[in-house]
């Protein structure tokens, strides 16, 4: 090949250290260029700053383990608090403070000390950098701070598909616009929303979650694995531990001895059901306060006190699930009331599943009924009944039944001033293991005093192009339900404030590449953060939305 020849090919100097270095910058731009355009058009990396989307996603936070019954669950990081920036960014050798985290099983209050006025070193501008003493002088115990969960999202995406309600969306903040906020997409152009008893309502129906959403949003109440190891102090919940089953009105329901938390019942011939229930008063009630955010013991000292427990309404959605292992001539079942309606579920060793109601003259007015696929078995095998978003399900194995109230504002009831129950029902002979309960997500609306709109009696009708979007963590979220500056708009349009204009949105996220929790330098034998799943999602996950 001529010279000539090779020229119409390339550029060539037939200098190799010049064409070396022009060939590699030529590489370097394109591939830059490639970026600036992936970024811009198709996928991007977003940190999470905050805690409005907590549990789903967590912003700077405490990976915590409770000290008495060792549950693990997460707590906000407030950077104010420890009077640093809100834009901070926790290091490695950040350790600090948590203020009187709760655990969300046993109701434990860890004491994370007070500062000692006495110390004068330190001034009280700086009260985030003081030492925390316990009551017998020695310094609180100091925790490593997590930085937020990093996501993918999928830019552009809205500009081929339209959003679907639950989407975890990206959008320009319509006060600040300069400033990207995430959160859940509740409602969408033309609708009506009302937020009535934590639930969504849309054009008066309610609006029922996905699967995969619903899942993510169960958080617990109680979980009977752990059981804590100083049951005398009085940090839980301001009063002693005690177990929160009532097994003296439980009849033959009993603990089994061998020092694990399994509960046995053996009722012999007797088939009248035999009912445990949960003590709401003793145990963690229904309340739906967060464990990732502040307790109201560490108000008095805290950056950002939370809003009272006592204007927090009980959440009625609740949702039991236990292994259970039966014999022969048995069944196993759970009771749950909403709106002072009980409700149970039951499985029995024939196969027959059954959903009914408990009518005032103690019968029982069947709502539903199937076979589940399999009679009997070796294993134990999981059993779950939920009331959530007007239905009730019962699954046992890979077996589901459910029945539908209907999707109007009081097709499930009217009663909302009677307090929801739960129990564990059966007779025969049963092994009951992993007993947890859990309740559905609440959205606080006529409750807090915060919410502006969409409170239930005054519904909120969005316009062409309009989207209105909630966090998560609902008591911990400022979202288009409080929103009170006004929207800053681009030049020649006109926005509504309390709104999320089409033209604000940026993307939709879609999934968790890195958790903040993680740490090479921590966990290197983990190389790559695990998959766990709900309800405890700590590793690598799909952020689940509409379908």
């Amino acid at each position: 090949m001529t010279q000539t020849q090779k020229n119409d090919y390339c550029i060539s100097s037939d200098n190799k250290v010049v064409d070396g270095l022009y060939y590699n910058l030529e590489w370097i731009i394109t591939a830059l260029a490639g970026t600036l355009v992936f970024i811009t058009f198709v996928m991007q990396v977003y940190r999470i700053p905050t805690g409005s989307m907590a549990e789903t996603l967590r912003g700077n936070h405490f990976k915590l383990r409770c000290s008495q019954c060792g549950y693990r669950y997460d707590y906000d990081f407030i950077t104010g608090f420890y009077n640093y920036p809100e834009t901070y960014l926790p290091k490695l050798n950040v350790n600090v403070v948590p203020p009187m985290p709760r655990c969300p099983s046993c109701g434990f209050y860890e004491d994370s000390g007070r500062p000692n006025p006495a110390d004068q070193k330190y001034k009280a501008s700086n009260i985030g950098f003081q030492p925390f003493y316990n009551e017998n002088g020695k310094p609180a115990l100091r925790r490593a701070v997590s930085r937020g969960d990093q996501i993918f999202v999928l830019k552009s995406i809205y500009q081929f598909f339209k959003p679907k309600r639950w989407d975890v969306i990206v959008f320009k903040n319509p006060i600040q616009p300069q400033i990207n906020y995430i959160k859940r997409l509740i409602a969408l152009p033309g609708e009506k929303v009302e937020i009535i008893d934590g639930d969504i309502y849309i054009d008066d129906k309610i609006a029922r979650k996905p699967p995969h959403v619903q899942e993510e949003m169960w958080m617990c109440v109680y979980d009977n694995d752990y059981q804590p190891a100083r049951p005398q102090v009085m940090q839980f919940n301001r009063h002693k531990w005690k177990l929160p089953f009532d097994f003296q009105q439980g009849g033959s329901w009993r603990l089994s001895q061998d020092g694990s938390a399994e509960v046995l019942l053996d009722t012999g011939t007797d088939k009248a059901s035999q009912m445990l229930h949960y003590d709401s008063s003793v145990g963690n009630n229904f309340v739906p306060s967060y464990p990732y955010n502040a307790s109201l013991i560490g108000e008095s000292y805290f950056y950002r006190p939370p809003l009272p427990i006592s204007t927090m309404l009980p959440c009625s959605d609740l949702m039991m699930r236990y292994y259970v292992k039966m014999e022969d001539q048995s069944a196993a079942g759970v009771q749950l009331s909403k709106y002072g309606i009980a409700y149970e579920g039951w499985i029995a060793s024939d196969g027959q599943m059954t959903i009914c109601r408990l009518e005032k003259d103690s019968t029982k007015k069947v709502l539903a009924e199937g076979k589940c696929k399999f009679r009997e078995s070796p294993d134990f095998q999981l059993l779950r009944f939920a009331n959530v978003d007007h239905r009730l399900i019962l699954e046992y194995g890979n077996s589901r039944i459910e029945y539908d109230f209907g999707d109007g504002k009081f097709d499930a009831g009217m009663d909302r001033k009677s307090l929801s129950t739960a129990a564990i029902s059966g007779f025969g002979k049963l092994r009951v293991r992993h007993i947890k309960l859990m309740r559905d997500i609440y959205y606080r609306g006529a409750d807090d005093t915060r919410v502006l709109r969409a409170i239930e009696g005054n519904p909120l009708a969005l316009e062409a192009d309009e989207y209105f979007v909630c966090g998560d963590n609902s008591p911990n979220s400022y979202d288009a339900r409080m929103w009170k500056e006004p929207t800053k708009a681009n030049i020649g349009q006109n926005y509504r404030d309390g709104v999320v204009p089409a033209d604000y949105l940026v993307g939709k996220a879609f999934f968790v590449h890195f958790p903040g929790s993680w740490r090479f330098e921590r966990e290197s034998w983990r190389k790559i953060p695990y998959l766990d799943g709900a309800p405890e999602p700590d590793g690598i996950k799909i952020i689940y939305g509409g379908r």
